[in-house]
C-alpha cells in the first residue's frame, strides 16, 4: 500500500504564511498612522491672520434726518363770537400783510355796542347836571348860604359821575376794539396753509391748537432742525453750510446755512438741536416734511481709521487684535468714534504704528501666537 504525497500541503502552507505576514504589516501600518494622528491633533495649531495698518481717518459727511418748518407760521383765531359772513382766501392762496382773510358776522356785539353807546349818554346827561350843581353850591357856599358839608357832597357826586363818564367811554373802546376783530387779516406776506371754517359756521372766541380758523405761513425762508449726536456736536458751528435734499425732488440739493444751535445736550435723545436756514424762493421745499441733511465735517484730530472685520466684541467691551514684536497677539480696548461704512473711526486705543489683525480668530487673547499669511497668501485667498 502507497503513502500518500505531502507536495500538495506546501502552497496551502506558504499561502497561510504570506496572508499572515500581510495582516501584520497591516496592523503595523494602521497603528503607525494612528501614532501620527494623533500626535498631529496634540501639536496646537497656529492661526493664520492677515495684518492691516491703522490709517488717518478720512473726513466723511454726516447724514442726519431733519425737519422743515417755515420760517414764520400764525395761527389765526377769533377774538369775537359770531357766524362766519364769507372768507376771501383760500388754502395755497398767497396774501399780504393786512389782507382781509374773511368777515365775521356779529349781531349780539353790535347790540353790545348800542348799549354801551347809550349807558355812555346817560352817564354824560349825569355828569353834565352834576357839573352845574355843583357849580351852583361853589356859589351858594359863597354867600353862605350852605354849609361847606353840603357843597363838598355836590362836589363829591361831581367827581363820581365824571368816573362813571370815563367807565362808560372806556367800555364803548372796548366793544369798539373788539368789532375791528371781525375781520380776519394776514399778519405778514406768506401763503394760506389751513382753512378750518367756511360760510355760516359757528365761531366761538378760541386759541387752544385745532380751533384756528386760518394759518398763515411765510415759505420765502425756511428754518430746518436737526439733532446732532454728542460726538459730532464740537465740528458744527454757526454759519457752516449743509446739502438738503428731500425725498420728493430726488437728485436735487439745496444749501442751507447753521443759524443757531441750542447749546444744549438734550438727556433723552442725547443729541444737540441745530437750526439751519434755506431759502425757498421756488416754493419747492414744503414746511413740515422730511428731509435729509448732509455735513462735510471735518476729521477728528488724531483720528485712525480700520476694517469693521478687525473689531472683537465681548464683556470686556470693543477691542481690536495687535499684533506684538514677538509675533504674540496684543488685544487693545478701543474707542470707536464714527462708523463710516467700509471702515471704522478710532477715536482713541491704538495708534498709527499698531499692526492691527484684520481677521481675528475666535477667542483670542493677549499672548497667542499666530502666523502672519504673505501678501500672495492673501492674494490667492481672494
Amino acid at each position: 500500500m502507497s503513502k500518500p504525497s505531502r507536495t500538495g500541503h506546501k502552497p496551502l502552507a506558504l499561502g497561510l504564511i504570506v496572508l499572515a505576514a500581510a495582516l501584520v504589516a497591516a496592523g503595523v501600518l494602521s497603528r503607525r498612522s494612528q501614532a501620527e494622528q494623533v500626535k498631529e491633533a496634540s501639536t496646537p495649531v497656529v492661526p493664520l491672520v492677515s495684518i492691516t495698518t491703522a490709517g488717518q481717518a478720512a473726513g466723511a459727511p454726516l447724514e442726519l434726518p431733519a425737519r422743515i418748518e417755515p420760517w414764520q407760521r400764525a395761527p389765526i383765531y377769533a377774538r369775537v363770537s359770531g357766524y362766519l359772513k364769507e372768507w376771501k382766501v383760500d388754502i395755497g392762496a398767497p396774501v399780504k400783510t393786512g389782507q382781509t382773510l374773511a368777515d365775521i358776522e356779529t349781531p349780539d356785539l353790535d347790540q353790545q355796542l348800542l348799549q354801551a353807546k347809550a349807558e355812555l349818554a346817560t352817564a354824560r346827561s349825569n355828569l353834565t347836571l352834576a357839573t352845574s350843581t355843583a357849580k351852583r353850591w361853589q356859589g351858594l357856599l359863597a354867600a353862605d348860604a350852605v354849609s361847606h358839608q353840603e357843597a363838598d357832597e355836590k362836589a363829591g357826586d361831581l367827581a363820581a359821575k365824571q368816573s362813571a363818564v370815563n367807565a362808560m367811554q372806556a367800555n364803548v373802546d372796548r366793544v369798539q376794539a373788539l368789532q375791528r376783530y371781525t375781520r380776519l387779516v394776514a399778519p405778514f406776506d406768506g401763503v394760506v396753509t389751513a382753512r378750518n371754517t367756511d360760510v355760516g359756521a359757528l365761531i366761538s372766541v378760541g386759541g387752544a391748537p385745532g380751533s384756528e380758523l386760518f394759518v398763515v405761513s411765510d415759505l420765502s425762508r425756511l428754518r430746518v432742525y436737526v439733532n446732532v449726536p454728542q460726538r459730532q456736536v464740537a465740528a458744527i458751528k454757526t454759519g457752516d453750510k449743509a446739502e438738503l435734499s428731500v425725498p420728493e425732488r430726488p437728485g436735487k440739493t439745496y444749501t442751507a446755512t447753521v443759524q443757531s444751535l441750542s447749546q444744549a445736550i438734550n438727556a433723552s435723545s442725547g443729541a444737540m438741536l441745530v437750526q439751519l436756514t434755506v431759502q425757498n424762493d421756488s416754493r419747492e421745499l414744503l414746511p413740515g416734511g422730511y428731509a435729509s441733511i448732509h455735513f462735510d465735517t471735518p476729521t477728528a484730530s488724531g483720528a485712525l481709521s480700520i476694517p469693521p472685520s478687525a473689531l472683537i466684541f465681548n464683556k470686556s467691551g470693543t477691542q481690536v487684535a495687535t499684533l506684538g514684536k514677538d509675533g504674540r497677539v496684543v488685544v487693545k480696548q478701543i474707542t470707536v468714534g464714527r462708523d463710516l461704512g467700509n471702515v471704522l473711526e478710532v477715536a482713541a486705543g491704538i495708534d498709527r504704528n499698531d499692526q492691527v489683525i484684520a481677521n481675528p480668530p475666535d477667542g483670542v487673547a493677549t499672548g497667542d501666537k499666530v502666523r502672519v499669511a504673505s501678501a500672495n497668501n492673501a492674494k490667492a485667498k481672494l
